[in-house]
């Protein structure tokens, strides 16, 4: 059974730190494509960045500079360490793992960042 677990969200302040941390299991993590997207109501999810299985990373505009992705293989987890956070990082942010060329495509139950003074 696949599960991925997020966690690491919470009230910050403005310029504020969190990182997030993602935990795999039920799948052969070093293989997978992982990602973190975010999503507020009434709005698409969207993302935010990703991490290839060969370490090759990609940022959403909005957060370039100022957020990295980065991977521990060893673990089965991903991190997102999200810097400067401002009132429009507020979301919920997922995990997520894919495997190119195949269906395989699993999502975290999602963690709350709320940026605000």
């Amino acid at each position: 059974q696949v599960q991925l677990v997020d966690s690491g969200g919470g009230l910050v302040q403005p310029g504020g730190s969190l990182r997030l941390s993602c935990v795999a299991s039920g799948i052969t993590f070093r293989l997978y494509t992982m990602g973190w997207y975010r999503q507020v109501p009434g709005k698409q999810r969207e993302l935010v960045a990703t991490i290839t299985r060969g370490g090759l990373t990609n940022y959403a505009d909005s957060v370039k500079g100022r957020f990295i992705i980065f991977r521990d293989n060893a673990k089965n987890t991903v991190y997102l360490q999200m810097n400067s956070l401002k009132p429009e990082d507020t979301a919920v942010y997922y995990c997520n793992a894919g495997l190119a060329g195949t269906n395989a495509d699993y999502w975290g139950q999602g963690t709350q960042v709320t940026v605000s003074s």
